[in-house]
């Protein structure tokens, strides 16, 4: 029979469990202000640093490359020495180099800017660093919810991307055309900053993490994930659909600028109602995943629908709707919202596959993928665009979705 200190001690861990919550959305949302903002900042960069479109695309790809070679490693740290460490070390050396970005890596008032080699570099370092939080911040929350409440968890965690994301897209772009990119990194490392003391406050090992590890073990792997057929493949599937995503995230607001004239309020706007959608659509997938027990016909069916909206707007921008720029922006919010919907459902599917031990690893895993994705597609479409046009590059980003069809896992017949 429990006893009432049994149930009072359980009953702290139940409520504290939305505090560690709390911490992986904050720790995310932080990072992904810089993820999702400083893109939305092209225009400006373009000017500032006295940049073309290819120059830009290499800047924000850089990012995109620390990501993908620090992912797997911070994985395999965090599985060995536990979020906690991990969290911090990453959200306050992260914190650093931004502030140390807004001294040396800023244009000057007389119109002088640092090299390209010097900001690409600080833009590598940047990405590496912060690759510590998207695996920590997983596998913490994964030890704290059972397999009943995961998906919602991991989908209000992932809302962090979008949330952190539609922040950075309001916010950045005025004070890069306000106040310069100083302003731009300090307000960045003042977020890393804040939520690292979130961590520091509440985030540490739940007192029932192995019955909550054993809990999941009938559906999880005995295989290594690096060794994992199965494994391997949701993780290609995510890298490849998030390969849009990105293309929505770099270069849209180019986009709208070079072909529906749209200006600084507008682009913010566009950007903003964007993050804010695909952060709805995130919480409604998890929560409709975990009552129906049907992540993997989902996972599907957003491919289907995320092709189809790309495709949807080539066409549009084809046939001259250019002409319409808030019907552009419209098809182009909603192509951005079905591409970035699926996220904490397929990272729910991937670390039940690897079960919570190996669950750091998995997301280090799959989080390579979707950052290799975030280093090639801004260097990609520049090309794209010179050759073809921007139809050319969104019809490229349909097919693209449509190629993680096949890699992500049938549904388990009845």
């Amino acid at each position: 029979m429990a006893t009432p200190l049994t149930l009072n001690a359980a009953s702290r861990s139940s409520a504290h469990r939305w505090k560690v919550l709390g911490v992986g959305v904050a720790a995310n949302a932080s990072f992904s202000a810089a993820i999702g903002g400083i893109p939305t900042t092209a225009v400006w960069m373009r000017s500032g640093y006295h940049f073309g479109n290819g120059e830009v695309g290499l800047v924000l790809g850089a990012l995109g490359l620390g990501l993908a070679v620090s992912e797997l490693p911070w994985g395999l740290l965090t599985d060995r020495w536990g979020d906690r460490p991990v969290l911090l070390t990453g959200l306050f050396a992260t914190s650093a180099v931004l502030l140390g970005m807004s001294v040396f890596a800023v244009p000057s008032g007389f119109g002088a800017a640092p090299a390209l080699g010097w900001l690409v570099f600080a833009m590598f370092l940047l990405g590496t660093l912060g690759g510590s939080v998207n695996g920590s911040s997983g596998r913490a929350v994964m030890a704290w919810f059972g397999e009943g409440e995961r998906g919602l968890a991991m989908s209000i965690r992932q809302t962090a991307v979008p949330m952190g994301g539609g922040l950075g897209a309001s916010l950045l772009p005025w004070l890069a055309s306000s106040h310069g990119f100083g302003a731009v990194f300090c307000a960045l490392a003042a977020m890393c900053a804040i939520s690292g003391a979130f961590t520091w406050r509440w985030l540490h090992e739940p007192p029932e993490r192995s019955h909550r590890a054993d809990a999941g073990v009938s559906q999880a792997t005995t295989v290594a994930p690096l060794r994992d057929a199965r494994i391997w493949r949701v993780v290609l599937g995510i890298g490849v659909l998030c390969v849009p995503q990105f293309a929505v995230l770099t270069f849209a607001t180019v986009f709208m600028h070079d072909a529906g004239h749209f200006g600084v309020a507008a682009i913010s706007a566009t950007m903003g109602a964007l993050q804010l959608g695909a952060m709805i659509m995130r919480v409604w997938s998890g929560r409709h995943t975990d009552r129906r027990g049907n992540r993997r016909a989902y996972l599907r069916g957003s491919v289907v629908v995320a092709s189809v909206s790309f495709v949807a707007l080539a066409a549009a921008t084809a046939l001259g709707v250019a002409q319409l720029p808030y019907l552009l922006a419209a098809m182009s919010v909603f192509a951005g919202i079905c591409v970035s919907a699926w996220h904490g459902v397929a990272y729910t599917e991937l670390a039940t596959l690897a079960g919570m031990q190996r669950a750091g690893t998995a997301l280090g895993m799959t989080n390579t993928a979707v950052y290799v994705g975030l280093f090639v597609t801004p260097l990609v479409i520049p090309h794209v665009l010179a050759a073809t046009s921007w139809p050319g590059v969104w019809l490229l980003a349909g097919v693209c979705a449509l190629l993680a069809w096949p890699l992500f896992p049938k549904p388990a017949r009845a």
